[in-house]
């Protein structure tokens, strides 16, 4: 299963406080608590709050009816082809979150909301990585369209690349290992795994890097892929059981029939 997050705000050092307080927060899945700390009063507050409590639902499987009215706030704010854009993407996302996880069918309104979103932002633009990010998200998952995921995953890593957004590009380098350990590319596979790993640890993206621990297990031979499930383990024990669809891979290995 592919998840994602909104990238960007807070996972650098800088001089505002706010964006610290709420990023350190989201990192260690606090999204209620985080989302408390904006104001939605201005587009972009009410889109960052959007943005929090939609990535909540994707990692929680709860909160729906939380994120869809922070979202018609944003949407209500957007005035700009930039904002609406923006909030476009975050209903697309919110859908294909609904759709993934089994709640209710709304691909078609993520795939609508995300073409609304393309046209709306051009190329180019500082939101298109992630919009192209989570189109490709949709063409894995939705669509099974392998190659189209990884074209759009590959524009969404060449973007979070030119603007040095670390989060994203942990995300582009999760999922297109991910399509190279499907095609039995496990070389390619590990190195984009452990990239991503690399990059969560240092960012200090807690909430994430439970399913990037796993995720490398998945390319590594015993003991190594022992340690890093239980380290994996460890962490969503943390969490609370933070994100809810990675206890399915965690569950222990009955052991064989003697």
């Amino acid at each position: 299963m592919a998840h994602s997050a909104m990238s960007g705000n807070g996972t650098t050092a800088g001089d505002d406080p706010l964006q610290t307080a709420v990023w350190r927060l989201r990192s260690r899945a606090c999204w209620a608590d985080a989302a408390a700390l904006l104001l939605p009063d201005t587009p972009a507050a009410a889109l960052q709050r959007a943005s929090l409590l939609v990535e909540r639902c994707l990692y929680t499987e709860q909160g729906w009816e939380e994120a869809e009215d922070a979202l018609r706030t944003a949407e209500a704010l957007a005035h700009s082809d930039d904002e609406r854009g923006a909030a476009a993407c975050e209903r697309g996302y919110l859908a294909y979150a609904a759709t993934v996880l089994a709640v209710r069918d709304r691909a078609d309104e993520a795939r609508a909301a995300l073409g609304r979103a393309a046209a709306l932002i051009p190329p180019g633009a500082p939101q298109r990585a992630l919009l192209d990010f989570r189109r490709g998200l949709l063409a894995e998952n939705l669509t099974r369209a392998p190659q189209a995921a990884q074209a759009a995953y590959r524009r969404a890593h060449a973007g979070a690349t030119a603007q040095s957004d670390s989060l994203l590009l942990s995300f582009t380098w999760r999922h297109l290992a991910g399509l190279a350990l499907r095609d039995g590319e496990l070389a390619e596979a590990r190195h984009g795994f452990a990239e991503s790993l690399r990059i969560r640890e240092e960012l200090g993206y807690l909430v994430g890097t439970a399913p990037a621990l796993v995720s490398l297990a998945d390319t590594e031979t015993e003991p190594e892929a022992a340690r890093l499930r239980e380290e994996a383990r460890r962490l969503f024990r943390l969490l609370g059981g933070v994100p809810t669809w990675l206890a399915r891979q965690l569950a222990p290995v009955p052991p064989a029939a003697v």
